[in-house]
């Protein structure tokens, strides 16, 4: 993997000065492309030159410009889009009784809503903020939430409102700071060995459920051989179109059947239709006691942010070039346009819960393309998704979908871990936060490897030194057992029931 590492991994991004002159404007910087020895050294010296203003317009071509690289994270972002949020609104949809149609409408809905949002702030007021995505890891929670009768809306209210706070106190930036390399490093490799696995065998459930069970090999195989060819000719950023097309390819040149039926077409864009008593999700209004059911389940939701988060900014900060820090992704305004974009999306009637899009920010990163242009053009294949109806069909189709995610996420985040593990005492803390997430979660594993190497029991001693008490042990042991207080009251940590009776389900 070629990856530039940064002198300080932990230190969150600078979104870049608000003032400007115009000799260093972007715009007077710019440089085309045929000035340039490689494609490689333009996209650099693009990073480089950026300015990016925060709650200012940013503007394209007098701010940053569109490259056809950007059409790549944007692809791979809608895909993980209409996955994701198809999983929590089926999940969902499930034990409250309600059809695949609303789970269909639900996901246009959610395409059209982020849209607005990814424009505004990715695109427009915050372009060192990260999309708000989806976030995958609550997905086992939810049975658990319908079954204590928690609503949707009380659910991402009460995530957004924790998120705010976490976002406007800089705590974000401040959790990122107490981890190490190690710590950084390990997440990344469960995170990237995890998603891989579990690609790979739902594509084999696929294949075993049309007694074809050969094509998810031979789509995978050919995937692996793909992507080492990329890699020797230094084009990886094609890796998610190209697998795309040859899983596609392949699994229905060797008879996987495949037909598009979402028929284009608008979903209904009344908030009160979706919080109806007898329409949308059917539940009315939240009430006081929807908002207390959910409360746990919110706190642990904002805490698993952190991981996730600093996960995709160290990524983007191995994968991009040095003096690029006013562009890399800044955590703090991630949290707050994810919890103003997941506030509206429950207001409005969404299905989903809101984090950092991964599935943007890691091909975005492989491509050494800035976050703005990309959120555009995301927010328009977006719109065209939802409102066309078909291209949705495409993106969950196994062969495509599955290998979407290997080559466009879990790879690279898997290389990535393997790069920030590879020299010093980083190997000790790697081991055991991919240890203790195997036990129960990341959120877990992330909290009690930190405490332990912030003491200094792992990892470099000399770093355990230098830290202040409230870095060395006091916020890393609050964290630790705040997050597991409630993963034991809800009923998450392996072989103890929820302390709580209600979530006993």
């Amino acid at each position: 993997m070629n990856t530039t590492p940064q002198d300080d991994i932990s230190s969150d991004a600078k979104p870049g000065a608000d003032t400007q002159t115009a000799a260093n404007s972007y715009k007077n910087l710019y440089k085309p492309s045929s000035e340039f020895n490689s494609r490689d050294e333009y996209l650099e010296h693009e990073l480089q030159i950026m300015q990016p203003k925060r709650w200012r317009p940013n503007l394209p071509f007098r701010d940053y410009r569109f490259e056809f690289e950007d059409a790549i994270p944007a692809m791979a972002a809608t895909i993980g889009k209409v996955v994701m949020v198809a999983a929590i609104a089926a999940t969902f949809a499930s034990p409250l009784g309600l059809s695949d149609a609303f789970v269909l409408e639900n996901v246009r809905y959610e395409l059209l809503i982020v849209a607005f949002f990814i424009i505004l702030f990715s695109g427009f007021i915050l372009p060192t903020a990260n999309l708000a995505g989806t976030h995958g890891p609550l997905i086992p929670l939810i049975p658990i939430v319908v079954a204590a009768g928690g609503h949707p809306m009380a659910f991402g209210l009460l995530i957004a409102a924790f998120g705010l706070i976490l976002a406007i106190s800089k705590g974000g930036t401040l959790l990122a700071k107490l981890t190490s390399k190690g710590v950084c490093g390990g997440l990344l490799l469960y995170l990237g060995f995890i998603g891989i696995t579990s690609q790979v065998k739902k594509l084999f459930a696929w294949a075993e459920a049309i007694d074809m069970t050969h094509i998810a090999f031979i789509v995978i195989f050919s995937t692996i051989i793909l992507y080492a060819m990329l890699e020797h000719f230094k084009k990886r950023w094609l890796a998610v179109p190209l697998s795309c097309i040859l899983g596609g390819a392949i699994a229905f040149a060797l008879g996987a059947p495949f037909e598009f039926h979402t028929a284009p077409g608008l979903p209904n864009m009344d908030p009160m239709y979706w919080w109806g008593e007898d329409t949308g999700w059917m539940l009315g209004l939240p009430t006081l006691e929807s908002f207390v059911v959910v409360l746990p389940f919110a706190v642990l939701a904002v805490a698993m942010w952190s991981p996730d988060f600093l996960g995709h900014q160290v990524f983007q900060k191995i994968s991009y070039p040095k003096r690029t820090e006013k562009v890399q992704m800044n955590i703090d305004d991630t949290m707050l346009s994810a919890s103003v974009r997941q506030t509206f999306g429950s207001l409005l009637g969404g299905a989903n819960f809101a984090s950092s899009w991964g599935t943007y920010i890691v091909p975005a990163a492989i491509a050494k393309r800035p976050i703005p242009a990309g959120a555009i053009l995301t927010a328009l294949f977006c719109i065209i998704a939802g409102v066309w109806g078909y291209p949705m069909d495409l993106a969950i189709w196994q062969p495509v979908l599955c290998v979407a995610l290997i080559v466009g996420v879990f790879i690279p985040l898997l290389e990535a871990g393997m790069e920030m593990t590879r020299v010093g005492k980083t190997t000790q803390s790697a081991a055991i936060v991919v240890f203790a997430s195997s036990l129960v979660n990341p959120a877990f594993g992330w909290s009690l490897t930190i405490l332990l190497d912030n003491l200094g029991f792992i990892g470099c001693k000399e770093r355990s030194k230098e830290l202040t008490r409230m870095s060395r042990w006091v916020i890393p042991l609050v964290m630790f057992v705040l997050l597991t207080s409630v993963m034991a009251m809800v009923g998450m940590l392996p072989g103890i029931p929820a302390l709580v009776s209600s979530f006993r389900h």
